[in-house]
């Protein structure tokens, strides 16, 4: 019981309005409270203490020539000092930097010294009252009674220490009344009560109004910083945290390391299972984050499936390296979402303070070049961001910007690499490999073009550019020719594809059937209902589909079913490795039986030697693609490959 009273106690002389009814609250918004009632304090101190110096000078010119007079000076110096000392302090304070949160001490502090003024002040009528003459205690009274409303309004944000200014007053005020035996002393005592519970019932309304005006406050600020979805703090939020993490860096020389986390394939997820799946599985993974995270990491959820962790305590490469991989193992388990098991790829960047930069923006560039480099490497992968990386920044932004203007520029080109029918020996077709030869880098890589233009949204267009090219190109071939051209994922949600397809077809007057599309094993995925609806409108318009790089991504009896495909390529890696691995030889001559029986041909991609193709002949697949059977060629070549009959080259 003594434990409790103590802590109420202390709860009390900290400003808790609980005590008088009005609202609690907990730290730290408390600590917050209390810091903007003490800088408004502050900003009253100031006048306030000119006031008490005045009042003192006021009182000794009252008993001036009196025999109090040098008792007067004595009483009145000790104000006027205190009054000074307090004010300069209150002013430099109140000028300097106004913290976020002020601690339990620093009110009660402000308490103590409240008390010690209104003590010094109620001394007053005590000491001098029953000696003045008629016109200093009118003095004497008013002072007091100034003095009182003074000191409400002077705290009255903080209700203790109004009462622990004015009681004290209010005692003395009453004692010297007391003593003096006047009629008048009573109504006057009367008024002085009834001033003072006037004064305080408004000080302890004001007060409780402005706790609650700040609660409401705290909470419409929190709900602006917090991720509506997962609870967590928001970009907002994140952006100043990461802020004062810098001014800390700069100021204390204090490191920290800043991870970017991000589900790769979340639209996938998005796409095929609904956003309510999406939003669900985002509950959870802010769950894993916040259970493989230390309290003192600052978990913020920026945008879609990416999420940011700001950790500032045992910040070395291996120990923050140890924090990366449990959040990665966290993220390995499936996610069970009303009955369902999905599988999230993640991958993770990591950025060093003060190492990789003191500016935020320099910073979340490097984090977010980490990232990308570890989602370029595969799923699970953690990645630190090095000096290196700004050249491959560079690289990148460089090739998304001339990307836009490649193809008014003439830097697109097509080449074409034949099918052979195992069969008979001939050439069946051409594959469009999409080229970009750029000024300044040379010859760029597909997989490293291909996915800038798929995130930036200029597939489309080069998409469409491919289509309307291959077709033109293949008019000009013998009719027992088709043409394959490859559709990523980002094209085939595009409503426009279909209607696209048509008139590169109509235009170019090539046959439907001698188009064939690839897609690849993530459309398996990635809305898969309406990829099915796509798909069999080209099929309906006799446009043949094949599924690229089979075996190596989602593989699924039950997708071979319903998808209306015409062939499936087996992927290099099967074929490079059949002839020195039994277990690739089983899943290629596996592949070619299934797919016969699903009335499905088949293509064999890679094909480098003789004794690939003869172990191909063997098992009857239908198709060959390869170096051993021709490279990719211009389109101006094609013709005379074709007069000259060369299909093994």
């Amino acid at each position: 019981m003594q434990r409790l009273s103590a802590a109420s106690l202390g709860d009390l002389l900290a400003g808790d309005l609980r005590a008088f009814g009005g609202p609690s609250t907990i730290e730290p918004l408390a600590g917050r409270i209390r810091a903007e009632q003490v800088s408004i304090v502050l900003r009253n101190t100031s006048l306030g203490m000119v006031a008490n110096i005045l009042n003192a000078a006021t009182f000794v010119m009252a008993v001036w020539g009196s025999p109090d007079q040098t008792k007067a000076i004595l009483w009145a110096s000790v104000i006027i000092v205190a009054a000074g000392f307090v004010g300069l302090r209150a002013r430099s304070s109140f000028l300097s930097v106004k913290p976020r949160s002020v601690s339990r001490r620093t009110t009660q502090n402000l308490v103590r010294n409240a008390f010690l003024f209104g003590t010094w002040w109620g001394a007053l009528p005590v000491l001098f009252f029953g000696g003045a003459t008629s016109a200093a205690q009118v003095v004497i009274t008013c002072l007091s009674a100034g003095m009182i409303a003074g000191g409400a309004a002077s705290f009255y944000t903080i209700p203790i220490a109004a009462i622990a200014y004015t009681l004290p007053i209010f005692i003395g005020s009453a004692v010297a009344i007391g003593w003096v035996e006047d009629a008048v002393n009573l109504p006057v005592a009367i008024l002085i009560v009834s001033y003072a519970i006037t004064l305080f019932r408004a000080v302890l309304a004001h007060a409780s109004e402005f706790t609650q005006r700040f609660i409401l406050q705290a909470e419409s600020e929190n709900a602006i910083r917090r991720d509506v979805l997962t609870s967590l703090p928001n970009r907002f939020s994140f952006n100043e945290r990461l802020e004062n993490a810098l001014v800390d860096a700069k100021q204390f020389d204090q490191h920290f390391a800043l991870l970017l986390f991000d589900l790769s394939n979340f639209d996938e997820v998005n796409d095929h299972f609904g956003r309510a799946i999406a939003d669900a599985v985002l509950v959870e993974v802010a769950a894993r984050l916040r259970k493989s995270t230390r309290e003192s990491d600052g978990i913020a959820r920026l945008e879609g499936g990416e999420f940011a962790i700001i950790a500032a305590r045992d910040i070395r490469p291996d120990q923050i390296t140890s924090l990366a991989k449990q959040i990665i193992d966290a993220m390995r388990g499936p996610f069970l979402i009303e009955g369902r098991e999905i599988y999230c790829r993640a991958s993770l960047g990591i950025a060093l303070a003060p190492t990789d930069g003191l500016d935020a923006n320099q910073l979340l560039r490097c984090v977010d070049t980490a990232l990308h480099r570890a989602k370029a490497q595969g799923a699970g992968t953690i990645q630190f961001f090095s000096p290196g990386d700004d050249e491959a920044a560079a690289r990148r932004h460089a090739l998304e910007r001339d990307l836009a203007s490649a193809l008014a520029n003439d830097q697109l080109s097509l080449a074409f690499q034949p099918f052979l029918d195992l069969a008979s020996d001939r050439i069946r077709g051409f594959e469009a490999l999409l080229r970009w030869q750029h000024p300044t880098f040379g010859e760029i890589p597909p997989s490293e073009f291909i996915t800038i233009a798929e995130e930036t949204g200029l597939i489309h267009s080069i998409g469409h550019w491919v289509v309307k090219t291959a077709c033109l190109a293949a008019a000009r071939w013998p009719r027992d020719l088709r043409v394959s051209v490859n559709l990523s994922v980002v094209q085939l949600k595009d409503k426009a594809l279909l209607d696209g397809i048509e008139v590169a077809l109509a235009e170019a007057g090539l046959e439907p059937r001698r188009l064939e599309v690839e897609i690849t094993e993530t459309v398996l995925i990635s809305n898969f209902e309406e990829t099915i609806s796509l798909l069999q409108s080209l099929i309906s318009l006799s446009v043949t589909v094949a599924l690229d790089d089979f075996g190596t991504g989602y593989s699924s009896l039950t997708y071979l079913r319903k998808l209306p495909l015409s062939r499936l390529k087996i992927d290099r890696s099967f074929v490079q490795d059949m002839l020195t691995d039994a277990d690739c030889a089983a899943i290629v001559r596996s592949l070619v039986e299934l797919a016969h029986e699903l009335r499905i041909e088949v293509t064999a991609e890679g094909v480098e030697t003789p004794q690939q193709l003869d172990y191909l002949r063997r098992v009857r697949c239908d198709e060959a693609q390869g170096y051993l059977i021709g490279k990719p060629i211009r389109i101006g070549d094609i013709p005379g490959s074709l007069k000259s009959g060369a299909s093994l080259t």
